[in-house]
């Protein structure tokens, strides 16, 4: 066991999910049972608030009031969209050895493990003893060796109840439905639209994701077969769909604004859904088309929580303070799966997840792009859990008197 003693840091970075703070807690309620931490901070507003030293001492907070923040969606410690450089990272860390910070964890994706990678190498290059640690967290679900992310879970219940509901809704009254969700590169979260299906007729009856370009030759084609055989069509879109060039489709309609990190801006605005209502409409299949963008009603849906997203989540903050302070190590703490369904946990290199992300496998992936596979939903059933239940009637019709 490792008998460096100093102070706990945790922090938590980039899009809140419904269960980043089950992460938080772990790691705080673990870390106090460890005689060699002095004391527990948590820094508000991610690494801004490492560099501007906003911090709070979570030492002296009750267990019970963590356990009630752990239940409660969004980042309890707030949240930050800063992507750390090397010189943003060499004051995390100077602030990390001014109050004697001896393991950091932070809860994040990919930028979140690179900043990990960055500050871990500088505290080596300054023989400066400090272990890192990240706790992945992501509703895309892209970060790379684990094979899956905490937080999509409980998004992915959240995008196939919506689906489930807006399908009752168009089996009432018939017409096209379109709903563009959260997922620039990868399709997993629009994916999970598919989880909702019950019956044979169900929508979402088309799916579109990044990893697959679309053509409006191509989407009319499909919603016309769609429509002609179910007499109404449930469409769901990831925001970062693809034309035939590789281009986001969205991104020809926003004006170029881009978002924080320098990416072209793809949520926040209804043009991607608005656009695609627009092709159906010119197309004369129906009158009623309506589209619907999720937006950030994904992240940290209040009441729509996956049991099993709530309990890897904590795991990952606990074995993160294991292979810490326990085991002396750093890195990104991971998730593999065996049998049907069973998880478990291990660490890997921080450089093994930092900067780069993951998309949907082509097996995930129907062969003409617009769905996915029993593959996928053997995938994220467990991930998602059960959903509630939903009926249609089955009574006899009656015989017809006047119109027959």
């Amino acid at each position: 066991m490792s008998k460096l003693e100093g102070k706990v840091l945790v922090a938590q970075g980039g899009g809140p999910t419904a269960v980043i703070n089950q992460s938080v807690a772990g790691v705080v309620l673990e870390a106090r049972r460890f005689p060699q931490v002095t004391r527990v901070y948590g820094a508000l507003y991610g690494v801004n608030g490492i560099i501007n030293e906003n911090m709070v001492d979570l030492t002296e907070e009750t267990t019970s009031n963590l356990e009630a923040v752990a239940n409660t969606p969004s980042s309890g410690l707030l949240s930050t969209r800063d992507k750390p450089d090397e010189a943003y990272c060499k004051k995390i860390f100077e602030v990390c050895k001014a109050h004697g910070i001896r393991y950091f964890f932070y809860c994040g994706g990919n930028d979140s493990a690179d900043t990990c990678r960055i500050v871990n190498q500088q505290a080596s290059d300054n023989n400066y003893e400090l272990r890192v640690m990240h706790v992945p967290k992501t509703i895309d679900n892209d970060l790379k060796v684990t094979d899956h992310c905490p937080g999509y879970g409980s998004a992915a219940k959240f995008v196939a109840q919506a689906f489930a509901g807006a399908n009752l809704d168009n089996r009432a009254i018939p017409g096209v439905y379109v709903g563009v969700v959260m997922g620039r590169h990868a399709g997993f979260l629009t994916a999970a639209a598919a989880l909702g299906r019950k019956y044979p007729d169900d929508g979402p009856h088309l799916i579109y994701l990044p990893e697959r370009a679309v053509t409006k030759e191509k989407f009319m084609a499909d919603v016309t077969t769609a429509f002609e055989k179910y007499g109404r069509c449930v469409i769901a879109v990831s925001e970062g769909i693809v034309d035939e060039n590789g281009e986001a489709i969205a991104s020809q309609f926003t004006g170029g604004e881009k978002d924080s990190h320098g990416n072209v801006q793809l949520s926040g605005t209804g043009a991607l859904g608005d656009l695609l209502a627009a092709w159906i409409k010119e197309s004369k299949l129906t009158k009623r088309v309506r589209a619907d963008t999720l937006g950030y009603l994904q992240r940290s849906f209040l009441g729509c929580v996956s049991e099993t997203d709530q309990i890897e989540a904590r795991a990952v903050g606990e074995r993160a303070v294991h292979y810490a302070i326990h085991h002396d190590l750093d890195g990104s703490v991971a998730i593999k799966r065996a049998g049907d369904y069973v998880p478990s946990y291990f660490l890997t290199p921080l450089d093994t997840v930092a900067r780069h992300s993951t998309v949907m496998p082509d097996a995930f992936i129907n062969e003409a792009g617009n769905d996915v596979t029993e593959d996928f939903l053997k995938y994220a059933r467990p991930l998602a859990g059960p959903l509630p239940e939903w009926q249609r009637l089955d009574a006899p019709p009656v015989d017809k008197v006047m119109n027959k």
